[in-house]
């Protein structure tokens, strides 16, 4: 088991930006009471989350686990077709302890900032709103990570994924990743992979830092995972990383730890 000493920094930075939400719009409160921050220490101590009392009173202390969403956008866009079981990998594998399960959560909504790592999947192209915008940037400068990839490959929602960050990020390049460097060898050491059509290759993935930290991973490759996403779900006629479960441990790690 591999021991990752998980920092403060980025919930600290999105408990502040939720706050700063939530001050600027005092008729308007988060659904779930506030924001508490995740405590994230070296997790030789339990972490702590906490939840909406059922009343709908002041927040309770329920779980010591890390909480990552996928994002509902673009108006009814869901990225349901990815599969959660990396998340548990990652408990196995390290003294990092997750919910098993994703959280659904619209972009444009302050409760975003709750979440320190989210997911963005779909296919075919789409369009993201102005308020959407706005949110997902102030998220990502604020200690947000954001981990996209077009399903089944998909070169249509790939191309919008980008125009879209070029759109919130006119004078910051997504830079390819090189094989060295340390999000490839995190938790599992990735030297290539197999895909569902093609001979097998290093991963194409791409980040945008901010401030010297990565905030966001895209990948033109579907690392979805979509055999394990559900019966709904299916990359039939697309392409897919068939390392995707490891390379999104590897992403997870990679984001709660720098």
């Amino acid at each position: 088991m591999k021991r990752l000493r998980v920092g403060l920094a980025t919930c600290l930075a999105l408990g502040s930006a939720l706050l700063a939400q939530t001050h600027a719009h005092p008729a308007s409160k988060p659904a779930t009471g506030g924001f508490d921050p995740l405590i994230l220490k070296d997790l030789d101590q339990p972490a702590t989350n906490r939840t909406p009392a059922a009343d709908g009173g002041p927040v309770e202390i329920s779980g010591d686990e890390v909480q990552c969403a996928t994002l509902t956008y673009a108006g009814p866009q869901k990225s349901k077709c990815f599969a959660n079981q990396f998340l548990s990998d990652l408990s196995k594998n390290t003294n990092v302890r997750t919910q098993p399960q994703f959280a659904p959560v619209r972009m444009d909504a302050k409760e975003l900032f709750r979440y320190p790592f989210s997911v963005l999947s779909g296919e075919g192209a789409f369009q993201l709103t102005a308020v959407e915008r706005e949110n997902l940037r102030h998220y990502l400068e604020n200690g947000g990570f954001l981990l996209a990839s077009a399903g089944c490959s998909s070169q249509p929602w790939a191309d919008s994924f980008r125009k879209e960050m070029k759109n919130l990020f006119p004078s910051r390049e997504m830079v390819k990743l090189s094989p060295d460097h340390p999000l490839f060898h995190t938790v599992y050491d990735v030297k290539e992979s197999h895909y569902k059509v093609g001979q097998a290759r290093f991963p194409d993935l791409f980040g945008v830092e901010i401030d010297g930290r990565m905030a966001l991973i895209f990948s033109p490759d579907g690392l979805n995972d979509t055999g394990n996403a559900g019966k709904d779900c299916c990359c039939c006629g697309g392409n897919e990383v068939k390392a995707a479960r490891q390379i999104n441990v590897n992403v997870l790690a990679y984001a709660l730890t720098h």
